[in-house]
C-alpha cells in the first residue's frame, strides 16, 4: 500500500532590498542558485523595498556626482566596485559599473514589482531590473525602460506606463522602507524566513541554506 508523503509546508522568504545595491543583487543571485538546487523546498519570495537613497531626486542624478556624494571621491568608489565585481564574477554576475551613467531613484522600480506580482512575474522582473541596471547600464528610473522590461514578461506597456504615471503604491513603498528601519534593518539585503528567522548581508549560499533548513524544520514541527 502506498502512503503519500505529506507536502512540505510552504516557506515564505521576505527579501528586503534595493535595486541600486550591488550586494543585494549578489545576495538574491545566491538565493536563486540555492533554490534551483533545492527542489525539495517549497518557497514563496516576497519582495520588500528598502531605499538606500531616500532623498534621491525623482529623475536620479549623474553617476559621477553620486559617487562623489556617496563615497567622497570617484577613485574610492571605483576601488570598491572593482572588489564587488570580482566577487560577483565568481557567482556569474558580470557587473559593468562603468556602463552606469545615472544613479536612479528606485521607488518606481519597487512599485512596478508590486504590479508584476499581480501577473505572477515579480521574481522574474526583479532579476530583469537588476540585470538592466548593473550589467546593461540602463536607467531603471526611466518609465520607458521599466515598461520595456515588463513587456518582456507579458505586461502591456500601456498598462505599465499608466501605473507608473499614477501615484499608486508610492506611499506604500515609503511606508515599507520606514517600517524596515523601525524593525532595525539598516543594511540590505536582509532575508526573513517565515517571519522568525532573519539574516542580513549577501550571505554565502551555505549560510542561507542553513537558515532555510532551520526554518523548514520548525515549520514541519508546527505542521
Amino acid at each position: 500500500m502506498n502512503v503519500l508523503a505529506p507536502m512540505p509546508p510552504r516557506l515564505v522568504i521576505e527579501i528586503v532590498f534595493d535595486f541600486v545595491c550591488p550586494w543585494c543583487y549578489l545576495g538574491v543571485k545566491r538565493l536563486e542558485f540555492l533554490l534551483a538546487r533545492r527542489l525539495d523546498l517549497s518557497v514563496e519570495l516576497v519582495w520588500r523595498p528598502f531605499l538606500l537613497n531616500p532623498d534621491m531626486p525623482r529623475a536620479g542624478m549623474a553617476r559621477a556626482d553620486y559617487m562623489i556624494r556617496k563615497f567622497g571621491a570617484e577613485d574610492r568608489a571605483r576601488r570598491l566596485y572593482a572588489s564587488i565585481a570580482e566577487i560577483g564574477a565568481a557567482e556569474g554576475i558580470i557587473f559593468n559599473f562603468s556602463s552606469i551613467r545615472r544613479t536612479p531613484n528606485s521607488v518606481d522600480a519597487h512599485r512596478l514589482v508590486r504590479l508584476a506580482s499581480q501577473y505572477g512575474v515579480a521574481d522574474a522582473l526583479v532579476e530583469a531590473i537588476f540585470h538592466a541596471h548593473f550589467i546593461d547600464g540602463a536607467d531603471i528610473g526611466s518609465h520607458a525602460t521599466l515598461a520595456g522590461l515588463a513587456e518582456n514578461l507579458g505586461i502591456e506597456p500601456g498598462v505599465t506606463l499608466a501605473f507608473l504615471e499614477s501615484p499608486d503604491s508610492a506611499e506604500a513603498i515609503h511606508a515599507e522602507n520606514l517600517h524596515a528601519h523601525r524593525l532595525g534593518i539598516n543594511g540590505v539585503p536582509c532575508f526573513l524566513v517565515d517571519g522568525e528567522h532573519a539574516i542580513a548581508g549577501a550571505q554565502e549560499t551555505e549560510v542561507l541554506e542553513r537558515l532555510i533548513d532551520l526554518a523548514s524544520c520548525t515549520a514541519r514541527t508546527v505542521f
